[in-house]
């Protein structure tokens, strides 16, 4: 069962870094005259999508860690 919710955050963690490249390249694409606004946007947005999956990630493996060693071997 853990298995799978590991699973489900690591796909969480990839749908987050594409939604993050996503938003910069609509800022990236934009047709407006000064696009530093939106560029700016654009790479927080990547940078808190990286570091938010890599904290979800991190938390997923420390409970599917805690929970594996509960079972006697």
């Amino acid at each position: 069962m853990i298995g799978m919710i590991q699973i489900l955050v690591y796909l969480l963690a990839v749908y987050l870094v594409f939604k993050g490249f996503e938003i910069l390249q609509i800022a990236l694409m934009s047709n407006r005259t000064d696009r530093t606004g939106g560029i700016v946007i654009g790479i927080l947005a990547v940078v808190i999508a990286l570091g938010a999956s890599g904290f979800f990630v991190d938390m997923a493996d420390t409970q599917a860690k805690s929970v594996s060693s509960s079972f006697p071997k």
